[in-house]
């Protein structure tokens, strides 16, 4: 980012923060806080942090006259949040946090990676609240300012909680380490979980390998390791009756077929992407991490110029970030593209060459901070 696009950015940002009313968190003097600045012909991210504020003043007059290009505040509770290590800090707990990264879940254009995070964030929503019991009145949702969804817990029951119990609910939020033989095991229930999902994920597999051309079926399982063609050939004659016993006789015992062993057993493949298109697809080291530092709401994301916002559960579905938390205005600026590209915003899809283009201070400002283009 060279100095005119940097110096841009530092009074759009300034723009903002002068106008609009700035929310803290919960608890404010227990937090510590972090920020990134504006640093023109920088590659290096510094951040200076180890910061606390005794009230609402201080925060907002602290980040109005820094003009920071990122905000965040600790998702820990402190005695001495200001204290320059986190030793001496005092940790007294933390809020619970999902964190849905579009980044670790698919690739592609902006606007359809935004819509297929939203997808797995209200799959979260779903489990926490019908499947795992947690109060809608304890969860606070923020849309990140960039790719994806911040889920905040704010049960005290959960405060306390270390990393090894944090572990264990985001392994069941993303399906991880999931025992076939229990999925197996026991009677089909009408309710929410991981045994109707798995059931359902195994059966629709199963389906799909009987619809192929029998040619195709077997050259498909013997390319599996470990499976032959005697295996392949015995386990496809058996396959109906294997799934009407997964649907009425659910037991482990059918995992005595060698070849459903080996095929649920899989890391890869058909199967596992089935059961994990029925998981939340949350980043799990951000829910194991008690001491993290997580974007403030009302704040603006740094690598997008969009606003951190925070949404009630309900407005989720109708919510478009790329009309929603777009700050920015429609004047035309000038920008230098790094190459063609096309950027939907404001209910538009704007599209650049190569070189110099007109578009609105919402777009330029978006292209700048992810460093796709220069100011002009």
């Amino acid at each position: 980012m060279n100095p005119a696009t940097t110096e841009f950015l530092r009074q759009r940002f300034c723009e903002y923060y002068k106008k609009t009313v700035l929310v803290p968190p919960p608890s404010l003097v227990q937090r510590e806080w972090g920020f990134v600045l504006f640093n023109a012909g920088s590659t290096d991210t510094r951040m200076r942090r180890h910061i606390g504020f005794s009230d609402r003043g201080e925060m907002e007059c602290y980040i109005n006259n820094l003009i920071p290009q990122h905000a965040y505040y600790s998702t820990a509770y402190y005695e001495k949040p200001d204290a320059g290590t986190m030793a001496d800090k005092g940790w007294c707990g933390a809020d619970l946090i999902f964190d849905l990264d579009a980044d670790h879940i698919v690739r592609g254009p902006y606007d359809q990676m935004l819509a297929r995070v939203k997808e797995e964030t209200e799959k979260l929503l779903v489990m926490l609240i019908e499947e795992l019991g947690i109060d809608r009145k304890s969860i606070a949702l923020v849309f990140s300012g960039g790719r994806g969804y911040h889920v905040h817990v704010r049960d005290l029951a959960f405060r306390g909680w270390g990393s090894s119990e944090r572990r264990e609910l985001i392994d069941y939020v993303c399906g991880i380490g999931i025992d076939p033989a229990a999925m197996l095991t026991g009677k089909t229930v009408p309710s929410a979980g991981w045994q109707n999902r798995y059931r359902k994920a195994l059966l629709d597999y199963l389906r799909w390998i009987g619809s192929q051309p029998a040619e195709e079926a077997m050259t498909y399982l013997t390319a599996i390791e470990g499976i032959g063609k005697d295996s392949a050939a015995l386990f496809l004659e058996k396959r109906d009756e294997i799934i009407s016993d997964i649907e009425h006789r659910p037991t482990a015992m059918i995992l005595r077929n060698r070849v459903l062993g080996i095929l649920v057993s899989q890391q890869e493949g058909r199967f596992r992407e089935r059961l994990l298109a029925t998981a939340a697809l949350a980043d799990e080291p951000v829910t194991t991490d008690t001491k993290r530092l997580i974007r403030m709401p009302t704040s603006l994301h740094g690598g997008s110029g969009m606003r951190v916002q925070s949404l009630e559960l309900r407005e989720l579905p109708g919510f478009d970030p790329l009309t929603d938390a777009v700050v920015f205005g429609t004047r035309d600026v000038k920008v230098d593209a790094r190459f063609p590209l096309k950027m939907p915003m404001l209910g538009s899809t704007y599209e650049l060459q190569k070189g110099i283009n007109t578009v609105p201070e919402a777009v330029a400002v978006f292209l700048c901070c992810r460093g796709m283009a220069e100011i002009a």
